[in-house]
């Protein structure tokens, strides 16, 4: 109970460490999502819109890519990216951009492979009109994509709470510096391995809390989507 005590009363003393972790976790993985999103979903879109040859073997690829292992993530781009690897001259190595970078290749196909699958069912219903009205390719994809929008967002959140919770790519690239890299996770598991619980405990509480927070806004819009719109 003591250290339980000891991190709500860290939490609350607004501890500039602290906090300082916790934002940059967010500002990481937020980035790691927005272009996530802006790479996945037009793919998701394109592939449950068209039956172009090879989208059985794309959507097996990105399936795939759901199980690579963060951790042999973090040691590919960190043979790419070292200064004796072919892109070492970006010398992103141990900075966040490269966070950024592991955290987009883990979330990618998640977003990719799920939205496929979530939008392929409303394609099939909206087919026959499209064919009908010989609708663009890309006013199926907006439409398609748009029509899904409150369905994709537990899919968005799902690459949200991977991301926040990812450690082993992260902790590769990013080297665990303090006051640059040194994200939730991470801090998570050095304070672990020094014996400082009450650091480690206060920061998974506060993931606890982000999680719960984020969902409990989603059921929100959900309630709110199915008053105000007729899908």
């Amino acid at each position: 109970m003591g250290v339980l005590s000891d991190s709500f009363r860290l939490i609350f003393s607004f501890n500039s460490d602290l906090y300082e972790i916790i934002f940059l976790s967010l500002k990481i993985s937020s980035y790691a999502l927005v272009i996530s999103c802006i790479i996945g979903l037009p793919i998701a879109g394109f592939l449950a819109s068209t039956n172009i040859t090879g989208k059985k073997t794309i959507i097996i690829f990105f399936n795939s890519m759901m199980a690579l292992p963060p951790v042999f993530v973090g040691l590919l781009l960190y043979i790419l990216f070292s200064q004796t690897g072919p892109f070492g001259f970006f010398e992103i190595l141990y900075t966040p951009s490269i966070m950024v970078i592991a955290q987009i290749i883990i979330i990618l196909p998640i977003i990719v492979s799920v939205s496929t699958e979530l939008m392929q069912h409303i394609f099939e219903e909206y087919k026959e009109i499209f064919d009908n009205f010989e609708v663009k390719l890309i006013n199926r994809i907006i439409t398609t994509v748009f029509d899904a929008r409150i369905s994709l967002i537990t899919c968005i959140l799902t690459g949200l709470g991977r991301a926040l919770s990812e450690v082993g790519a992260i902790i590769i690239v990013g080297g665990n510096i303090i006051h640059y890299t040194r994200v939730m996770t991470t801090t998570i598991a050095l304070e672990t391995s020094k014996g400082n619980l009450s650091m480690a405990m206060s920061l998974g509480i506060v993931l606890i809390i982000i999680s719960i927070s984020i969902n409990a806004i989603v059921m929100i819009m959900k309630t709110i989507s199915k008053k105000n719109f007729y899908d």
